[in-house]
């Protein structure tokens, strides 16, 4: 089984979508993880409702520090789903996980009625769940660490919704 942590400055949003869709649609080959490096304290409730008209667990789901993390468990795959995140310096990770960026617009910066908020979430979502699905269609147990980051870095360069 392979540690894979998601993380974003609020951990309140794609982190939580990633670590909630990774969780259910990888269970047995992935055990996932998300954090924040400011997190906001709370997992906005619009990435719950997302969740649960989606039919993903969103019972356990807590907006925590990076630093959580700091003493383990040791991850195999650390993925940036926000710029801010990214362009942080990050913790040093136990172990020697390969990371990629995989960043996607902020559904909770979005301001107007609940349906926008809505379709933001359902948006972010959909991107986070393709780039989950290619990535669970790799053979990434067996890849070379190098042929590894290529394909996760090339997933995180996907935008095929719009």
């Amino acid at each position: 089984m392979l540690n894979v942590l998601f993380l974003c400055t609020g951990n309140s949003a794609r982190s939580i979508l990633g670590e909630a869709i990774l969780a259910h649609d990888g269970a047995g080959r992935f055990a996932a993880f998300s954090a924040g490096s400011q997190p906001a304290g709370k997992v906005n409730p619009f990435a719950l409702k997302t969740l649960a008209a989606r039919g993903y667990s969103y019972d356990g789901f807590t907006s925590k520090s990076w630093n959580a993390f700091a003493q383990g468990p040791e991850f195999d795959l650390i993925f940036t789903v926000c710029d801010s995140a990214a362009a942080e310096s990050c913790p040093v990770w136990p172990g020697q996980p390969i990371s990629a960026h995989w960043g996607i617009p902020d559904p909770a910066a979005v301001e107007g009625s609940d349906a926008e908020k809505e379709a933001a979430f359902a948006l972010a979502f959909e991107r986070m769940k393709r780039r989950i699905d290619r990535m669970l269609a790799l053979p990434v147990e067996s890849l070379a660490a190098d042929a590894l980051r290529a394909e996760l870095k090339a997933i995180g360069t996907l935008d095929d919704i719009q």
